[in-house]
């Protein structure tokens, strides 16, 4: 906890700034119809068709960054996140607007660029080193300690496509953080190598943070590594800054989105397979064509919070019938809880909605899926269940707990754990 508290006194306003867009814009001409001939193209000409249309990717983006800060860049893809990071690299210069980097700056931005296949390592490290404006001379005194980084010195030699998608990113990540360079670009470090190769990426992260010369712009999907690492985060969403600031409230105002994003998709699926009679949804059939869970609370919730949510099902068999629920932990993998098959034995058939209340003061972070089955008694054996329809895709229900008291574990204990039934909660 010293380490966050020591990130969040960070006052990075007493520093200068080394990176600012102003009003910037960036649009690409997209070809669509294209003329076969003059004749083709002097009648497109006088109907006003053009051969392309307009796709604005970044909408006036502004924004600074100070010297000293590691400063998070999150969003969707398609967002227009590697359009600004391809911008402050100046691979792409801005339509509008301006932007200024005052320092030595220095890309891992996309796996390749910069290197050549048919060099060998040892050679690739030198042209990487001369496109970033590093003499042989500056590059032979790097050299041992990008090679010692990236654990391939009996590899050097060897040319570059013979090494694995993995050896490549440890190779070029060596050089952009052995660099030397005043500002690190990153993007999506953290979702490439090994395990063994995040670690060390964590380390790295963790001793440059201490520098106040430094400055790492990292752009990622992961909001534990936002909030254990930067001073500030930005937002984009759709090529606009939607937010920016503090590193917590961007967070879960991106989360928030992905989750609104992903239940509007589920809606569109869910609409289109109730269309077609004719055929049902993963997991479900014609003796249950209908099972879902939503969320009725919020879909991020603290530890303290108690989540509530709903079980839609059409069932019409007669018998006992049961509801069994599992948290599946979307992150980390594998179950967390599972109420068991005959914990939650249900009274009404046909089309039915019925609510739980779950306490979640055991959970830690995480992100998870409530899957539902619906399940009858097996034949023979009172103690056995067997599965008739599963809540799966869009039926499942996902929602986000925040928590950090142990991220290696979702479920801190399941003893006292209980998922409830109750009334239909009142607006």
């Amino acid at each position: 906890m010293a380490e966050n508290s020591a990130v969040k006194k960070y006052d990075y306003t007493k520093a200068p700034v080394v990176l600012s867009a102003d009003h910037v814009s960036k649009s690409f001409k997209l070809p669509t119809e294209q003329a076969t001939g003059l004749k083709q193209a002097v009648i497109n000409w006088t109907k006003g068709v053009k051969g392309y249309k307009k796709q604005t990717v970044l909408k006036d983006v502004s924004f600074e960054v100070h010297q000293g800060e590691f400063f998070g860049i999150v969003g969707r893809n398609g967002g227009g996140k590697s359009t600004l990071l391809k911008l402050i690299s100046q691979i792409y210069y801005p339509n509008d607007g301006e932007i200024r980097v005052h320092g030595k700056l220095v890309p891992f931005i996309e796996l390749g660029v910069g290197f050549n296949p048919e060099l060998t390592g040892r050679e690739n490290v030198y042209l990487n080193g001369a496109l970033l404006g590093f003499s042989r001379e500056q590059v032979d005194a790097m050299y041992d300690d990008i090679v010692d980084f990236a654990e391939l010195d009996e590899f050097m030699d060897q040319k570059l496509k013979n090494y694995s998608s993995g050896m490549q990113v440890r190779l070029a990540f060596s050089v952009a953080i052995k660099a030397q360079g005043d500002i690190l670009v990153l993007d999506e470090v953290l979702a490439v190598g090994d395990e063994a190769f995040q670690r060390k990426c964590n380390d790295y992260f963790t001793e440059i943070k201490k520098d106040p010369t430094k400055t790492v712009i990292l752009v990622t999907h992961d909001m534990s590594a936002i909030k254990r690492y930067c001073t500030r985060a930005m937002f984009i969403q759709d090529g606009v800054v939607a937010a920016i600031g503090d590193r917590e409230t961007v967070a879960e105002q991106y989360t928030l989105a992905n989750l609104e994003a992903e239940e509007r998709k589920q809606e569109q699926r869910r609409k289109i397979v109730s269309e077609n009679k004719d055929e049902y949804p993963n997991g479900l059939n014609a003796r249950c064509p209908l099972l879902r869970t939503y969320g009725v609370s919020p879909l991020i919730l603290k530890s303290s919070d108690t989540f509530t949510f709903a079980v839609e099902y059409q069932y019409d068999e007669p018998g006992d019938f049961y509801l069994a629920i599992a948290m599946h932990d979307v992150r980390r993998g594998g179950i967390t809880y599972d109420t068991g098959a005959k914990t939650i034995k249900m009274e009404k058939h046909g089309h039915q909605t019925v609510y739980f209340e779950m306490p979640l003061n055991l959970f830690n972070d995480g992100e998870f899926r409530l899957i539902t089955s619906l399940r009858t008694p097996a034949p023979g054996d009172d103690r056995m269940t067997d599965a008739v329809a599963v809540a799966l895709d869009d039926n499942a229900c996902t929602f986000v707990i925040r928590d950090s008291r142990n991220r290696n574990y979702a479920l801190l204990s399941d003893r006292a754990l209980t998922i409830t039934q109750i009334e239909e909660p009142k607006n």
